[in-house]
């Protein structure tokens, strides 16, 4: 075993009043597959991932994230992980055994520094998946999460110290400070993200496509349909993945994404880039200019899914 026992993101988990609207828009125009659903919950897969599902949609009175979903490579993995937080003193929700959501699989939860729930598993089984066809612009596998914290630093260091998370680069800017930390559990640039915001919620669920044309023609497909689109298409520099975000019918923001960078995790030194520029949020300079309002829409709404959790 390693010492980074997360391997890749599985899947977010929302809860939202008006279920049917919701799981009309992911299985509609953005372009997700439900696989199963009953009694109010929805299992939503990618069409080119082997993740049983990347989205679970569940009724409720309040609006909240129920889970972010982590893999780990093996039962044994996901034990030494337990042992590990529980030596930390971290809130454990329950201890290790067999999942009942689709694909099975072993694992368990726990709640992160900022009262989130956490899922790590092993051992799921793969979906049948397939390869996304040139100009098919539905999404290929979820990308990355983008979660808000009050306090970027401690939620950063929380995620390194318990998770085995590296910080891949940083935006700052003269007058605001350091406001997001892109963090890795793979060579992939980032599979989560912490965001500075006034409340514990989602910044954004990301979700990547097959290549710039299928990017393109699945965000005019939003376009047409009316969804609102609150930045982009653009490109960033940390990560050099392409952007546009939308909002889903319950206000939360989702992007469509590609090219997400691959590092040499031997070699690579994180960055602090000024977001100030404009070339550091949008390299080709298509995209409406980054500023407080298009900030502040994802900021979300203060996450009810959360408790109030001691510091760790």
């Amino acid at each position: 075993m390693t010492d980074r026992l997360i391997t890749h993101l599985r899947h977010v988990d929302l809860a939202v009043p008006d279920y049917e609207r919701q799981r009309d828009f992911y299985s509609g125009v953005w372009g997700l597959t439900e696989v199963a659903n009953d009694s109010g919950i929805s299992f939503l897969a990618a069409e080119g991932s082997p993740e049983q599902y990347v989205v679970r949609l569940r009724k409720d009175v309040d609006k909240r994230l129920d889970l972010v979903a982590f893999g780990a490579a093996s039962p044994a993995e996901v034990d030494a992980l337990a042992e590990r937080l529980r030596a930390a003193d971290v809130r454990l929700i329950g201890e290790p055994g067999t999942l009942r959501t689709p694909g099975g699989g072993y694992g368990f939860r726990f709640f992160d520094v900022d009262g989130r729930t956490i899922e790590v598993s092993a051992d799921v089984a793969v979906r049948a998946h397939r390869k996304v066809e040139e100009r098919e612009a539905v999404p290929v596998r979820l990308s990355h999460v983008v979660l808000n914290s009050p306090d970027l630093d401690a939620t950063r260091r929380w995620y390194e110290t318990h998770l085995g998370f590296a910080l891949s680069d940083t935006l700052s800017s003269p007058h605001m400070g350091e406001v997001m930390h892109f963090m890795r559990c793979n060579p992939q640039h980032h599979s989560l993200a912490i965001a500075k915001g006034p409340h514990a919620s989602v910044h954004h669920v990301s979700f990547e496509m097959r290549g710039l044309d299928e990017y393109m023609y699945g965000t005019g497909r939003l376009l047409r349909a009316g969804v609102r689109m609150i930045w982009g298409p653009g490109r960033h520099l940390a990560g050099d993945n392409t952007f546009s975000y939308f909002l889903d019918p319950h206000g939360n923001t989702v992007e469509y994404t590609t090219e997400l960078e691959t590092l040499d995790e031997d070699a690579w030194h994180p960055h602090v880039y000024d977001f100030s520029r404009p070339e550091v949020t949008d390299q080709w300079g298509t995209a409406n200019p980054m500023n407080e309002l298009v900030a502040k829409e994802s900021f979300n709404d203060p996450d009810r899914g959360v408790f109030v959790a001691p510091p760790v």
